[in-house]
Protein backbone atom coordinates (compact mmCIF):
# COMPACT_ATOMS: atom_id res chain seq x y z
CA UNK A 1 0.00 0.00 0.00
CA UNK A 2 2.83 2.40 0.84
CA UNK A 3 5.29 2.67 -2.05
CA UNK A 4 8.40 3.58 -0.10
CA UNK A 5 11.79 2.09 -0.86
CA UNK A 6 14.45 1.00 1.59
CA UNK A 7 12.17 0.92 4.60
CA UNK A 8 13.62 -0.15 7.91
CA UNK A 9 12.21 -3.06 9.87
CA UNK A 10 10.80 -0.58 12.39
CA UNK A 11 9.02 1.38 9.67
CA UNK A 12 7.53 -1.79 8.22
CA UNK A 13 6.35 -2.85 11.68
CA UNK A 14 4.58 0.49 12.19
CA UNK A 15 3.01 0.32 8.72
CA UNK A 16 1.58 -3.09 9.60
CA UNK A 17 0.14 -1.70 12.82
CA UNK A 18 -1.45 1.23 11.01
CA UNK A 19 -2.93 -0.96 8.28
CA UNK A 20 -4.31 -3.41 10.85
CA UNK A 21 -5.66 -0.55 13.02
CA UNK A 22 -3.54 -1.67 15.95
CA UNK A 23 -2.96 1.21 18.41
CA UNK A 24 0.59 2.51 18.37
CA UNK A 25 2.62 2.22 21.56
CA UNK A 26 4.40 5.07 23.29
CA UNK A 27 7.65 3.66 21.89
CA UNK A 28 6.18 3.80 18.37
CA UNK A 29 5.22 7.44 18.84
CA UNK A 30 8.72 8.27 20.07
CA UNK A 31 10.24 6.52 17.08
CA UNK A 32 8.13 8.65 14.74
CA UNK A 33 8.95 11.88 16.57
CA UNK A 34 12.68 11.10 16.35
CA UNK A 35 12.52 10.15 12.69
CA UNK A 36 13.63 12.65 10.05
CA UNK A 37 11.56 10.94 7.38
CA UNK A 38 8.74 13.48 7.32
CA UNK A 39 7.38 12.09 4.03
CA UNK A 40 6.94 8.65 5.59
CA UNK A 41 5.25 10.03 8.73
CA UNK A 42 3.00 12.31 6.69
CA UNK A 43 1.94 9.52 4.34
CA UNK A 44 0.97 7.30 7.27
CA UNK A 45 -1.01 10.08 8.93
CA UNK A 46 -2.75 10.98 5.67
CA UNK A 47 -3.71 7.33 5.20
CA UNK A 48 -5.38 7.28 8.62
CA UNK A 49 -7.02 10.66 8.02
CA UNK A 50 -8.54 9.53 4.73
CA UNK A 51 -9.62 6.21 6.22
CA UNK A 52 -11.55 8.11 8.88
CA UNK A 53 -12.79 11.13 6.94
CA UNK A 54 -11.87 10.86 3.29
CA UNK A 55 -10.99 14.32 1.99
CA UNK A 56 -13.69 15.98 4.11
CA UNK A 57 -12.32 18.89 6.12
CA UNK A 58 -14.54 20.32 8.81
CA UNK A 59 -15.18 23.83 10.04
CA UNK A 60 -17.91 25.68 11.90
CA UNK A 61 -19.24 29.22 12.06
CA UNK A 62 -18.14 30.55 15.40
CA UNK A 63 -16.95 33.64 17.20
CA UNK A 64 -14.85 34.14 20.30
CA UNK A 65 -15.41 36.15 23.45
CA UNK A 66 -12.52 36.68 25.83
CA UNK A 67 -14.28 38.27 28.82
CA UNK A 68 -11.05 39.39 30.50
CA UNK A 69 -7.31 38.98 30.37
CA UNK A 70 -6.97 39.73 34.09
CA UNK A 71 -5.49 36.59 35.59
CA UNK A 72 -4.22 35.38 38.96
CA UNK A 73 -1.57 33.25 37.24
CA UNK A 74 1.72 34.17 35.61
CA UNK A 75 2.55 31.29 33.27
CA UNK A 76 5.93 31.45 31.58
CA UNK A 77 4.54 30.91 28.07
CA UNK A 78 1.63 33.37 28.35
CA UNK A 79 1.55 36.74 26.56
CA UNK A 80 -2.13 37.34 27.32
CA UNK A 81 -2.52 37.72 31.09
CA UNK A 82 -2.47 41.05 32.94
CA UNK A 83 -2.91 42.16 36.53
CA UNK A 84 -5.79 44.48 37.51
CA UNK A 85 -4.90 48.05 36.52
CA UNK A 86 -1.93 46.96 34.42
CA UNK A 87 -1.56 48.48 30.98
CA UNK A 88 -3.35 46.37 28.42
CA UNK A 89 -5.75 44.79 30.92
CA UNK A 90 -9.43 44.52 30.08
CA UNK A 91 -12.60 43.05 31.56
CA UNK A 92 -15.86 43.30 29.68
CA UNK A 93 -19.07 43.97 31.55
CA UNK A 94 -22.00 41.68 30.94
CA UNK A 95 -23.66 44.50 29.00
CA UNK A 96 -20.61 44.76 26.73
CA UNK A 97 -20.71 41.00 26.15
CA UNK A 98 -24.39 41.32 25.25
CA UNK A 99 -23.46 43.98 22.70
CA UNK A 100 -20.88 41.66 21.14
CA UNK A 101 -23.54 38.97 20.81
CA UNK A 102 -26.08 41.37 19.32
CA UNK A 103 -23.69 42.03 16.47
CA UNK A 104 -24.22 38.39 15.42
CA UNK A 105 -28.02 38.43 15.43
CA UNK A 106 -29.22 37.34 12.00
CA UNK A 107 -25.83 35.87 11.07
CA UNK A 108 -25.48 32.09 10.65
CA UNK A 109 -23.13 31.57 13.61
CA UNK A 110 -23.58 28.32 15.52
CA UNK A 111 -21.01 28.56 18.33
CA UNK A 112 -19.51 31.01 20.78
CA UNK A 113 -16.15 30.07 22.26
CA UNK A 114 -15.49 31.70 25.63
CA UNK A 115 -12.11 31.58 27.38
CA UNK A 116 -10.11 34.19 29.23
CA UNK A 117 -7.96 34.98 32.20
CA UNK A 118 -8.63 33.45 35.61
CA UNK A 119 -10.29 36.42 37.26
CA UNK A 120 -9.73 36.79 41.03
CA UNK A 121 -13.34 37.64 41.93
CA UNK A 122 -15.76 35.90 39.57
CA UNK A 123 -17.58 32.68 40.39
CA UNK A 124 -20.10 30.32 38.84
CA UNK A 125 -23.03 32.68 39.30
CA UNK A 126 -21.38 35.46 37.30
CA UNK A 127 -20.46 33.22 34.39
CA UNK A 128 -23.83 31.49 34.55
CA UNK A 129 -25.56 34.82 34.09
CA UNK A 130 -23.22 35.51 31.17
CA UNK A 131 -24.32 32.29 29.48
CA UNK A 132 -27.99 33.07 30.10
CA UNK A 133 -27.67 36.55 28.61
CA UNK A 134 -25.87 35.17 25.54
CA UNK A 135 -28.55 32.54 24.93
CA UNK A 136 -31.33 35.09 25.36
CA UNK A 137 -29.86 37.03 22.44
CA UNK A 138 -28.73 34.00 20.42
CA UNK A 139 -31.08 31.19 21.52
CA UNK A 140 -29.65 28.50 19.24
CA UNK A 141 -25.96 29.20 19.89
CA UNK A 142 -23.74 26.41 21.22
CA UNK A 143 -21.78 27.70 24.23
CA UNK A 144 -18.32 26.16 24.41
CA UNK A 145 -16.75 27.83 27.40
CA UNK A 146 -14.14 27.87 30.16
CA UNK A 147 -10.92 25.93 30.43
CA UNK A 148 -10.35 23.55 33.31
CA UNK A 149 -7.99 26.16 34.77
CA UNK A 150 -10.79 28.73 34.86
CA UNK A 151 -13.28 26.20 36.19
CA UNK A 152 -11.09 25.07 39.09
CA UNK A 153 -10.90 28.61 40.49
CA UNK A 154 -14.49 29.44 39.54
CA UNK A 155 -15.79 26.48 41.56
CA UNK A 156 -13.60 27.35 44.53
CA UNK A 157 -14.91 30.95 44.50
CA UNK A 158 -18.48 29.59 44.63
CA UNK A 159 -17.64 26.88 47.18
CA UNK A 160 -18.81 24.15 44.83
CA UNK A 161 -17.42 20.72 44.06
CA UNK A 162 -16.43 19.97 40.47
CA UNK A 163 -19.64 18.04 39.90
CA UNK A 164 -21.80 20.73 41.50
CA UNK A 165 -20.15 23.49 39.52
CA UNK A 166 -20.40 21.70 36.17
CA UNK A 167 -24.04 20.79 36.77
CA UNK A 168 -24.81 24.41 37.64
CA UNK A 169 -23.13 25.68 34.47
CA UNK A 170 -24.90 23.02 32.40
CA UNK A 171 -28.22 24.21 33.82
CA UNK A 172 -27.29 27.79 32.91
CA UNK A 173 -26.75 26.63 29.30
CA UNK A 174 -23.14 25.45 28.99
CA UNK A 175 -22.92 22.95 26.13
CA UNK A 176 -19.28 21.84 25.99
CA UNK A 177 -15.77 22.62 27.24
CA UNK A 178 -12.76 23.78 25.23
CA UNK A 179 -9.49 21.96 25.78
CA UNK A 180 -7.24 24.78 26.97
CA UNK A 181 -5.12 24.76 30.09
CA UNK A 182 -3.72 21.29 29.48
CA UNK A 183 -0.35 22.69 28.33
CA UNK A 184 2.04 19.76 29.06
CA UNK A 185 1.00 17.25 31.70
CA UNK A 186 4.42 15.92 32.66
CA UNK A 187 5.48 17.36 36.05
CA UNK A 188 9.06 18.01 34.88
CA UNK A 189 7.72 20.58 32.43
CA UNK A 190 4.53 21.73 34.12
CA UNK A 191 6.29 22.91 37.27
CA UNK A 192 8.59 25.08 35.15
CA UNK A 193 6.03 26.73 32.87
CA UNK A 194 2.80 26.86 34.92
CA UNK A 195 3.46 25.49 38.39
CA UNK A 196 0.70 27.42 40.21
CA UNK A 197 -2.25 26.71 37.90
CA UNK A 198 -4.54 23.67 37.80
CA UNK A 199 -2.54 20.46 38.07
CA UNK A 200 -2.59 17.61 35.59
CA UNK A 201 -4.92 15.68 37.87
CA UNK A 202 -7.20 18.73 38.22
CA UNK A 203 -7.45 19.04 34.45
CA UNK A 204 -8.14 15.35 33.89
CA UNK A 205 -10.65 15.16 36.73
CA UNK A 206 -12.63 18.16 35.49
CA UNK A 207 -12.85 16.74 31.97
CA UNK A 208 -13.64 13.24 33.25
CA UNK A 209 -16.45 14.63 35.39
CA UNK A 210 -17.77 16.74 32.52
CA UNK A 211 -17.92 13.67 30.27
CA UNK A 212 -19.73 11.71 32.97
CA UNK A 213 -22.30 14.51 33.20
CA UNK A 214 -22.89 14.52 29.45
CA UNK A 215 -20.74 17.58 28.71
CA UNK A 216 -18.31 16.79 25.86
CA UNK A 217 -14.99 18.58 25.55
CA UNK A 218 -11.92 19.14 23.44
CA UNK A 219 -8.32 18.45 24.43
CA UNK A 220 -5.08 20.25 23.66
CA UNK A 221 -1.30 20.14 24.04
CA UNK A 222 1.02 23.16 24.06
CA UNK A 223 4.20 22.14 22.23
CA UNK A 224 7.42 23.67 20.96
CA UNK A 225 8.87 25.23 24.12
CA UNK A 226 10.98 23.39 26.74
CA UNK A 227 9.31 20.00 26.44
CA UNK A 228 10.92 16.94 24.88
CA UNK A 229 9.32 14.30 22.70
CA UNK A 230 8.94 12.03 25.73
CA UNK A 231 6.79 14.70 27.40
CA UNK A 232 4.54 15.03 24.36
CA UNK A 233 4.00 11.27 24.23
CA UNK A 234 3.27 11.13 27.97
CA UNK A 235 0.73 13.93 27.53
CA UNK A 236 -1.08 12.20 24.68
CA UNK A 237 -0.96 8.89 26.52
CA UNK A 238 -2.97 10.39 29.41
CA UNK A 239 -5.49 11.86 26.95
CA UNK A 240 -5.82 8.52 25.15
CA UNK A 241 -6.41 6.72 28.45
CA UNK A 242 -9.12 9.16 29.49
CA UNK A 243 -10.77 8.83 26.08
CA UNK A 244 -10.80 5.04 26.49
CA UNK A 245 -12.62 5.56 29.78
CA UNK A 246 -15.17 8.24 28.84
CA UNK A 247 -15.27 8.69 25.03
CA UNK A 248 -15.97 12.36 25.73
CA UNK A 249 -13.30 14.17 23.69
CA UNK A 250 -14.46 15.63 20.38
CA UNK A 251 -11.11 16.66 18.96
CA UNK A 252 -7.41 17.05 19.76
CA UNK A 253 -5.80 20.43 19.08
CA UNK A 254 -2.01 20.77 19.14
CA UNK A 255 -1.25 24.37 20.12
CA UNK A 256 2.03 25.85 18.93
CA UNK A 257 4.01 27.91 21.43
CA UNK A 258 4.50 31.47 20.19
CA UNK A 259 7.39 33.34 21.73
CA UNK A 260 6.58 37.06 21.68
CA UNK A 261 6.00 39.02 24.89
CA UNK A 262 6.46 36.21 27.40
CA UNK A 263 9.09 34.74 29.71
CA UNK A 264 10.12 32.10 27.17
CA UNK A 265 10.84 34.56 24.37
CA UNK A 266 14.43 33.35 24.20
CA UNK A 267 13.26 29.95 22.91
CA UNK A 268 13.00 29.70 19.10
CA UNK A 269 9.62 28.64 17.81
CA UNK A 270 9.19 25.23 16.21
CA UNK A 271 9.70 24.94 12.46
CA UNK A 272 6.89 24.21 10.03
CA UNK A 273 8.35 20.73 9.51
CA UNK A 274 8.18 20.11 13.24
CA UNK A 275 4.61 21.43 13.33
CA UNK A 276 3.57 19.05 10.57
CA UNK A 277 5.32 16.12 12.24
CA UNK A 278 3.51 16.88 15.47
CA UNK A 279 0.10 16.83 13.76
CA UNK A 280 0.98 13.58 12.03
CA UNK A 281 2.17 11.77 15.14
CA UNK A 282 -0.92 12.92 17.00
CA UNK A 283 -3.13 11.51 14.23
CA UNK A 284 -1.31 8.19 14.32
CA UNK A 285 -1.12 7.78 18.09
CA UNK A 286 -4.55 9.08 19.17
CA UNK A 287 -6.50 6.30 17.49
CA UNK A 288 -9.58 6.83 19.67
CA UNK A 289 -9.97 10.59 19.12
CA UNK A 290 -11.63 10.96 15.74
CA UNK A 291 -10.66 14.52 14.87
CA UNK A 292 -7.37 16.46 14.78
CA UNK A 293 -7.75 20.22 14.53
CA UNK A 294 -5.34 22.83 13.23
CA UNK A 295 -6.26 26.19 14.69
CA UNK A 296 -5.58 28.51 11.77
CA UNK A 297 -5.23 31.83 13.68
CA UNK A 298 -2.32 30.28 15.58
CA UNK A 299 -0.30 28.65 12.78
CA UNK A 300 -1.36 30.75 9.80
CA UNK A 301 -3.27 29.87 6.65
CA UNK A 302 -0.41 28.30 4.67
CA UNK A 303 0.64 25.88 7.40
CA UNK A 304 -3.03 25.06 7.98
CA UNK A 305 -3.36 24.02 4.35
CA UNK A 306 -0.22 21.87 4.57
CA UNK A 307 -1.45 20.23 7.77
CA UNK A 308 -4.44 18.77 5.90
CA UNK A 309 -2.01 16.32 4.29
CA UNK A 310 -0.48 15.44 7.66
CA UNK A 311 -3.48 14.03 9.49
CA UNK A 312 -5.53 17.15 10.18
CA UNK A 313 -9.22 17.09 9.24
CA UNK A 314 -10.55 20.23 10.99
CA UNK A 315 -9.56 23.90 10.78
CA UNK A 316 -11.94 25.42 13.39
CA UNK A 317 -13.84 28.47 11.98
CA UNK A 318 -15.12 31.00 10.98
CA UNK A 319 -17.13 34.13 10.23
CA UNK A 320 -15.28 36.25 12.77
CA UNK A 321 -12.54 35.00 15.08
CA UNK A 322 -11.64 37.86 17.40
CA UNK A 323 -9.30 35.97 19.71
CA UNK A 324 -6.26 37.85 21.01
CA UNK A 325 -4.54 35.06 22.93
CA UNK A 326 -2.30 34.08 20.01
CA UNK A 327 -2.05 37.41 18.21
CA UNK A 328 -0.56 38.87 21.40
CA UNK A 329 2.04 36.08 21.40
CA UNK A 330 3.14 36.64 17.82
CA UNK A 331 0.89 34.48 15.63
CA UNK A 332 0.99 35.17 11.89
CA UNK A 333 -2.55 36.49 11.81
CA UNK A 334 -2.55 39.63 13.95
CA UNK A 335 -6.18 40.25 13.04
CA UNK A 336 -7.55 36.69 12.82
CA UNK A 337 -10.66 37.18 10.73
CA UNK A 338 -11.73 34.96 7.84
CA UNK A 339 -15.10 34.90 6.14
CA UNK A 340 -16.77 31.57 5.52
CA UNK A 341 -16.10 32.01 1.81
CA UNK A 342 -12.38 32.50 2.46
CA UNK A 343 -12.31 29.48 4.75
CA UNK A 344 -13.96 27.29 2.12
CA UNK A 345 -11.50 28.56 -0.49
CA UNK A 346 -8.58 27.76 1.82
CA UNK A 347 -9.74 24.16 2.12
CA UNK A 348 -10.63 23.67 -1.53
CA UNK A 349 -7.40 25.18 -2.86
CA UNK A 350 -5.48 22.62 -0.77
CA UNK A 351 -7.37 19.84 -2.55
CA UNK A 352 -9.87 18.97 0.18
CA UNK A 353 -13.64 19.10 0.60
CA UNK A 354 -15.05 21.71 3.01
CA UNK A 355 -17.83 20.39 5.24
CA UNK A 356 -19.63 22.54 7.79
CA UNK A 357 -20.16 20.82 11.15
CA UNK A 358 -21.80 21.55 14.45
CA UNK A 359 -19.72 21.94 17.61
CA UNK A 360 -19.75 18.28 18.62
CA UNK A 361 -19.36 16.66 15.19
CA UNK A 362 -22.81 15.12 15.04
CA UNK A 363 -24.23 17.17 12.16
CA UNK A 364 -22.55 17.80 8.82
CA UNK A 365 -23.48 19.54 5.59
CA UNK A 366 -21.77 20.58 2.41
CA UNK A 367 -20.31 24.05 2.72
CA UNK A 368 -22.62 26.84 1.62
CA UNK A 369 -21.16 30.35 1.23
Amino acid sequence: MFKFRNLTAEQIRIINKVENQTPLSEEDALFLYRSRDIAFIGALAHYVRTRLHGLSTYFNRNFHIEPTNICIYDCAFCSFARRPGQEGAWEYTLDEIENICRSYVGKPVTEVHIVGGVHPKRGVEYYGEMIQRIKKILPHIHVKAFTAVELKVMFARSKMSIEEGLLALKNYGLDSLPGGGAEIFHPEVREKICDTKASTENWLTIHRTAHQLGIPSNCTMLYGHIEKYEHRVHHMMLLRRLQEETHGFNTFIPLKFRNENNSLSHIPESTIVEDLKNYAVARLYLHNISHIKAYWPMIGKTTTQLSLSFGVNDVDGTIDDTTKIYSMAGAEDKNPVMTTEQLVQLIESAGFIPIERNSIYTQFQAAVV
